[in-house]
């Protein structure tokens, strides 16, 4: 006969039926024939097992295992749906029964709680079993594995089931040897302890992690295990008198319905603030706590009012949970009071509810799907709490959770679900977005990898490189000695790359495969650029270290990869005019063309009157020459302009060197010429381009052409500089239709 105990304290046991009986004055059951049916099935594989001469992990059978599971989950508050699912659980494990059998049995869901929990089995087990014992800290591995569980966990219900498990069997290995027991704490601690309390169930958390702390820091735990039984007559004396003076000042002040109790010692606890604070045992005042339940949030303030009217409060130990939540949704007062006799004492005030969400959580929620009530937007407290958890379920020691700034950590990381989380081949957990494939698993583990991968298995089955990685799968890329990627990669329909950095790496591999095609291709887009600004060539050479660059074939080769603009080349060769400053285009009147106002400067004289020359119209940036005119003072034109070149034949000595100097809030009209599809509204548009960057526009002539249905345009436009007037001529380029816009050259 299979039997239970009905509590771990107490010595009681009963027969399995027994217990579904009792069961129902405690929690609903709703379905008590699948409840027995589930119950029979485990104890015929226990027994079955027994009969083979099978020795059971921790002397338990299956179905002890699964009634003590059942046992804890009822104690959470867990209606009868999930009790199958947790009777059924070890047996599964075991191999006494199939998921397959499960299923037809039992139906889909008890079978997917099942799978769900094996699967958070088999990544917890991954862990490194020489991984050094130490409390308190944390390592990326580690982080990495709690991610990768809670990004599995589709149904809360499933870490609820295996939080269970993992407390049964750390209740069991009391008899079991000192290497079993560490291993089964380490896991525990590492992973488990901390789930428990992200999920807001206190009532598992302080067990796993007392139990936990017991065989990882057995020295430690018997100290302070022995400490607090030393004094233990005279503490709950103590503590007795305490709560017999709150009770009657808090009926005295009209707070009514209130309980007040002693609250539990955790030695973990006291371990880990000692060892925080530096204190000494006797310096730890939550040995000596209370705990205050209040019906109402307001009866918590005034409640808190009792408390230090009654003791003096002790600075720098007051947190109001209340008003600022922790990160799984704990909500309390916790204050600090040096109580009667001059003894340091902690006191915990909150209501009846949030003592009932502190102890279960998440459970205290099982409402599930049919018995939950719905608010306005049609959705159920117990969805509206998990899609809260799958937001700030983000992991971290409860170490962290005493810092102001712990929410705030918690939710900067995002959400948990656009990540997967994948093996290596050695076991480790790599952390890659979701929807990546092997490739990108590739080059997170070494570019190399990532050039020289061919293929990949993924649980030990061939896939194809655009297969997308689920979290728990262990992948195996395949290589070759010598080789690159495929372009076929950079090809987003096809699928092969998911992630930035992935891809950054293989256009990085391409650009220095093509290096000649890019110099010849930059080449191209550069002269295409200075033709369309009416520029004279320029010295690379002398330019590309201006651009953090080597050589001139650097910069074209930077111009033809994509990784320099066009316009960012024009801007550094402005800048590098002499005596030239760099300007923002700003929206001011027009200036005449003949201008004192120290635009111009000319070598070797003073002051001179000077005036644009229209047959080319100059503006800074331009390389540009004076000539000397009779009675109009100096006329500027660019270097390279026809007419100049002409009079220069003519008569050299009138022509002077001159520079650009001063120029703040100066335009200077330019030409534009422009070429596109004839269609309605074009002006419109190009004018609306002109608005935006804040140009005037001085003079427009347009003009349709019917035999080949296209339209050109004649724009004088008042510019501040080559950088703006490349900028502006780069906003038309990219209007509809546009075929070409150029600056004019007459």
């Amino acid at each position: 006969m299979v039997t239970v105990r009905r509590q771990p304290s107490e010595g009681s046991i009963v027969h399995w039926r027994d217990w579904v009986v009792q069961l129902e004055d405690r929690a609903p059951v709703r379905e008590r024939a699948l409840l027995e049916q589930a119950c029979e099935r485990a104890e015929q594989c226990q027994l079955a097992g027994e009969a083979a001469g099978r020795v059971w992990p921790y002397g338990k059978g299956c179905l002890d295992i699964g009634l003590e599971m059942a046992e804890v989950l009822v104690d959470l508050g867990a209606d009868s749906d999930v009790l199958p699912a947790a009777i059924l659980y070890r047996a599964v494990r075991e191999g006494q029964v199939t998921l397959l059998e499960v299923e037809k049995e039992f139906g889909p869901e008890v079978a997917n709680l099942i799978e769900g929990v094996l699967r958070m089995a088999a990544i917890s087990t991954s862990l490194n079993p020489t991984r050094k014992a130490v409390l308190g800290q944390q390592d990326g591995q580690l982080d990495n594995m709690r991610k990768m569980l809670v990004a599995m966990v589709d149904d809360v219900r499933v870490a609820l089931v295996k939080l269970a498990e993992r407390t049964v069997i750390i209740r069991a290995v009391k008899e079991s040897t000192p290497e079993r027991q560490s291993k089964v704490a380490q896991e525990i601690f590492d992973i488990y302890a901390p789930l428990a309390h992200r999920l807001g169930v206190g009532q598992l958390k302080w067990e796993l992690e007392d139990l936990s702390f017991r065989y990882l820091q057995s020295g430690a735990y018997k100290k302070i295990a022995k400490l607090l039984d030393e004094k233990r007559l005279a503490r709950e004396q103590y503590i007795e008198n305490v709560l017999d003076q709150l009770r009657g000042y808090l009926k005295k002040n009209g707070i009514g319905g209130a309980e007040v109790n002693g609250r539990a010692k955790h030695i973990y606890s006291i371990w880990r603030k000692m060892q925080k604070k530096h204190l000494d045992f006797g310096e730890v005042y939550d040995v000596r706590a209370v705990r205050i339940l209040v019906p109402e949030v307001r009866d918590c303030y005034a409640a808190l009012g009792v408390v230090h009217s009654l003791w003096q409060h002790v600075p720098k130990e007051f947190d109001d949970y209340i008003a600022s939540p922790k990160g799984n949704g704990y909500q309390s007062l916790h204050t600090a009071v040096v109580g009667p006799e001059r003894k340091m004492l902690e006191v915990q005030i909150r209501t009846f509810d949030m003592h009932e969400e502190a102890e279960l959580g998440v459970c205290a929620h099982w409402r599930y799907k049919e018995g939950a009530k719905k608010g306005k937007s049609g959705v159920t407290d117990y969805e509206q709490r998990i899609a809260w958890l799958r937001q700030v379920l983000e992991w971290h020691e409860e170490l962290g959770d005493d810092s102001p700034d712990a929410m705030v950590d918690e939710l900067r990381h995002g959400l948990v679900s656009d990540r997967v989380y994948v093996f290596t081949p050695e076991g480790h957990v790599v952390d890659l977005e979701s929807g990546a494939t092997p490739v990108d698993f590739a080059y997170h583990i070494h570019t190399e990898v990532g050039h020289r991968c061919r293929g990949a298995k993924v649980n030990g089955h061939i896939v194809p490189l655009n297969y997308s990685l689920n979290t728990g799968e262990q992948v195996t890329i395949l290589t070759t000695k010598e080789g690159g990627p495929s372009r076929d990669w950079l090809t987003p329909s096809l699928g092969y790359v998911a992630t930035s950095s992935a891809r950054a790496r293989i256009q990085q591999w391409f650009k220095r495969q093509d290096r000649d095609v890019h110099i010849v291709q930059g080449r191209t887009i550069l002269e295409k650029e200075m033709s369309r600004l009416a520029l004279d060539k320029v010295d690379l050479d002398t330019l590309a270290p201006h651009l953090n660059l080597k050589t001139g074939d650097d910069v074209l080769a930077s111009l033809g990869a994509g990784d320099l603009r066009p316009g960012h080349v024009v801007n550094q060769v402005q800048a590098l005019q002499p005596d030239h400053n760099q300007q923002e285009l700003e929206f001011v009147p027009a200036k005449p063309k003949a201008s004192t106002s120290g635009d111009i400067t000319i070598h070797g004289v003073g002051n001179l009157l000077t005036h644009m020359a229209g047959c080319c119209q100059p503006v800074p940036g331009d390389q540009v020459m004076g000539f000397i005119t009779q009675g109009r003072g100096v006329t500027v034109h660019r270097a390279d302009c026809e007419k100049l070149l002409a009079m220069q034949g003519d008569d050299p000595n009138r022509v002077i060197e001159v520079t650009w100097g001063e120029a703040d809030r100066i335009t200077y009209p330019v030409d534009v010429f422009l070429r596109a599809w004839d269609r309605q509204g074009l002006l419109k548009d190009v004018i609306a381009v002109l608005a935006n960057e804040k140009v005037n526009v001085t003079a427009v002539h347009t003009q349709s052409h019917q035999d080949d249905n296209t339209a050109t345009m004649l724009l004088t436009l008042e510019i501040a500089t080559l950088g703006n007037l490349g900028k502006v001529l780069a906003k038309l380029d990219q209007l509809k239709g546009v075929l070409e816009v150029r600056r004019y050259k007459k």
